[in-house]
């Protein structure tokens, strides 16, 4: 394996955390890779630090640009990357020593165009890892179809991070700028171009899930109605598009699924747009309930979750009673009702 790997790193006042991510990357037992620092328009010295590990490897090239967000910044790397591989890197995550060389090594054995692997999920005071010690070989749009499933079995995600991508396959791709989310459709697109598909059911990637100002902690905002749910729609046009009406039905399923814990979010929060975004998701959902019949009857769909969209739809008063019985009464006493059970096979 002699290919150049380009890594592509978006940095934003993120000073604190290039020193052991860069690091990190040059450390990597695969050394035939290309370090691509984007600084977007950071405002502390993240640039400055950037510039010293330009002049300290070769292997690091640094770019800057005014702030135009993570996909604008992506967009600057892949226009100014040469590999022949195509991964990513959040600047304040960090990978395993080996990832790239596991990944690349996977995909050559499998002649594969795309590579996903696990990640840990790294809390402040714990680390969730469920790798299986796996490898999976996903032929046609397989991958694609796992990824609109949602399974937990296959964390494929929207993430652009824990993937690796032959240099073709982006060809022609860009992130949306300006935007959050921008991995959705993004995402989508690349899948949708593999032929072949790689998964390693093990852990090589380290997402920080409690850092500050992450979009994973970020509750329901105004981004989630002029990026997020603008992103499904967008996705679900394209499935439908590439001739997968199933996987824009079966992706629908979730979507109208995710909109009702919006609004439970939303409802169960005291924030000052409180009022403001429960209309708007109302507004959302009703406007949808024409496509609700092919979502919700999907094989993969769950009947409660039709069940509850059509009392939804009835009365969005009696929609929230219901939740918050459930939250209260029916699942304290499912979790009491198992630990008895769990007692009594004990014995």
């Amino acid at each position: 394996m002699n290919e150049t790997v380009s890594i592509i790193i978006p940095i934003y006042n993120g000073e604190a955390y290039i020193d052991p991510c860069v690091e990190n990357l040059v450390k990597q037992s695969y050394d035939q890779i290309e370090i691509i620092l984007v600084d977007d328009g950071s405002e502390d010295d993240s640039l400055k630090k950037c510039m010293m590990w330009e002049r300290k490897d070769g292997r690091v090239h640094v770019f800057s640009q005014k702030n135009k967000g993570v996909g604008a910044a992506r967009n600057l790397g892949l226009e100014n990357s040469t590999g022949s591989y195509i991964g990513f890197v959040d600047g304040d995550d960090w990978i395993d020593p080996d990832m790239y060389e596991r990944m690349l090594g996977a995909m050559k054995a499998q002649a594969a165009d795309t590579g996903i692997c696990r990640y840990r999920q790294v809390h402040r005071n714990r680390t969730v890892d469920e790798s299986r010690d796996r490898v999976i070989l996903f032929e046609g749009q397989e991958a694609l179809e796992q990824y609109v499933l949602e399974t937990r079995e296959y964390a494929i995600q929207n993430a652009a991070w824990n993937k690796l991508y032959k240099r073709e396959i982006l060809t022609g791709l860009s992130f949306p700028a300006g935007r959050w989310y921008e991995d959705i459709v993004f995402t989508t697109k690349a899948l949708s171009r593999s032929e072949c598909s790689v998964y390693l059911d093990m852990a090589c990637y380290n997402y920080i899930i409690d850092r500050e100002g992450s979009i994973m902690n970020v509750r329901i905002n105004s981004r989630t109605f002029t990026d997020q749910i603008p992103a499904y729609y967008e996705k679900t046009a394209f499935l439908k598009g590439m001739g997968r009406q199933d996987l824009a039905d079966l992706h629908n399923y979730f979507f109208y699924k995710r909109l009702l814990l919006f609004y439970d979010q939303v409802k169960a929060s005291g924030q000052p747009e409180r009022d403001d975004y429960l209309d708007r998701l109302t507004r959302i959902i009703r406007e949808n309930r024409k496509y609700f019949e092919a979502a919700f009857k999907r094989p993969e769909a769950d009947p409660r979750d039709y069940r509850k969209m059509k009392l939804f739809l009835k009365s969005p008063a009696r929609y929230s009673r219901r939740i918050r019985f459930e939250k209260r009464v029916v699942i304290p006493l499912k979790v009491k009702v198992k630990k008895l059970i769990y007692k009594g096979s004990a014995h």
